[in-house]
């Protein structure tokens, strides 16, 4: 199994002092978290995409490479990237430019968004989210394959001969689709042979194990062999410490906090208690025991390889927090990895490249794709 922190850079108020950190202080302590994850062996650091309060993660590809420069291992995701939103052509020109700087260590997670804000400051509305969507994945992998794309569309001008640069590292990049209830995202990607990351964090697991469940079916409709399916999945909160009260003690005023915050923004309550909601939402709230536990019994639903953490502090002390991090690659994720086998990410692929220029080389001979 492979593990990676995840950040929506979301700023708010400290839930103990009330202090509302600033957008530089907030950015760089997302640097630090990157470098951590870098130092403690986590295999990737995933960064989200949304365009409005509470979030300062609205430019995705300028945070990754700030970070492609100060980690030197870990996979960097984007977890969404906003494709609905996007122009394919510059999405491509960001995120290849991104795969270079990288060295190769880049994924995606790509979705249609969500949010009021989108439809105000992007016009894409659920009207036409998911044609977008679909639109900019087709047209986005046509210029990652090919040195000149030939395509037309709804909802950009077509392109003729068109070449897109600088070209990427990997010739064949990742991209997974994220989903959370919705079977659109999971057919794009059993279509295409992609992977699928199942948002998993507001519900109970059975909705999420239902929608894989779907794409792993979707997956051999389109011919292709079940043992190639991939998923990862997303966690509702996080963490670890020697015994289960610590642990509780510990994140009672994120739930809280967190709790207050959904209801202030209006988005579903499901869990009303802590006890419910590390009884039966994919939160990892315990002891390391606990925790490898209660990842298998999710594991045996959704067969997934791949989880993210949410890597924010949200109050909490910074030893209690670094505390936390290091006991989950201490106890849990050693274990983890050896129950449960998972595939290589990017940055495995570019370390066992001996000659990233070659690769560059090769990338560049890719035919025109119409």
């Amino acid at each position: 199994m492979k593990f990676l922190l995840f950040t929506l850079v979301t700023r708010v108020p400290d839930p103990r002092t009330g202090r509302l950190p600033g957008t530089r202080e907030r950015l760089r302590e997302v640097v630090d978290q990157a470098r951590l994850a870098d130092e403690l062996g986590y295999d990737g650091f995933a960064v989200g995409e949304r365009h409005e309060d509470p979030f300062l993660s609205a430019a995705p590809p300028v945070i990754l490479s700030h970070l492609a420069a100060v980690t030197s291992r870990i996979t960097l995701f984007t977890a969404v990237t906003t494709l609905s939103l996007l122009d394919p052509v510059r999405a491509f020109e960001d995120y290849s430019t991104l795969d270079n700087l990288s060295g190769g260590r880049l994924e995606l997670i790509i979705g249609k968004g969500n949010g009021t804000a989108q439809a105000q400051l992007f016009h894409v509305t659920t009207d036409d989210q998911w044609d977008r969507n679909r639109e900019g994945y087709e047209l986005f992998r046509a210029l990652w394959a090919g040195e000149r794309v030939t395509w037309s569309g709804r909802f950009r001008p077509p392109l003729r001969e068109a070449k897109a640069l600088p070209r990427p590292l990997q010739p064949n990049i990742r991209i997974w689709h994220g989903s959370a209830t919705s079977r659109d995202s999971v057919e794009l990607a059993a279509r295409h042979g992609d992977p699928v990351f199942s948002a998993n964090v507001t519900n109970p697991i059975e909705p999420y194990a239902e929608l894989v469940r779907y794409y792993r079916e979707r997956w051999a409709f389109h011919g292709n062999d079940p043992a190639d399916a991939l998923v990862g999945a997303g966690t509702a909160g996080f963490h670890v410490a020697r015994t289960s009260q610590e642990a509780r003690t510990a994140y009672a005023p994120i739930f809280q906090a967190r709790l207050g915050l959904a209801r202030k923004l209006g988005l579903p309550v499901v869990f009303e208690t802590l006890d419910d909601f590390v009884a039966r939402s994919s939160a990892l709230v315990g002891s390391p025991e606990q925790v490898i536990d209660k990842v298998g019994r999710q594991h045996e639903q959704l067969g997934h390889e791949v989880i993210n953490l949410s890597v924010e502090r949200d109050g909490r002390p910074e030893r209690q927090y670094l505390d936390s991090l290091e006991l989950f690659q201490a106890e849990v994720a050693p274990e983890l990895r050896r129950r449960i086998p998972s595939r290589p990410l990017a940055s495995f692929v570019a370390d066992a490249d001996p000659d990233p220029g070659e690769q560059l080389a090769r990338t560049e001979v890719s035919g025109v794709v119409s």
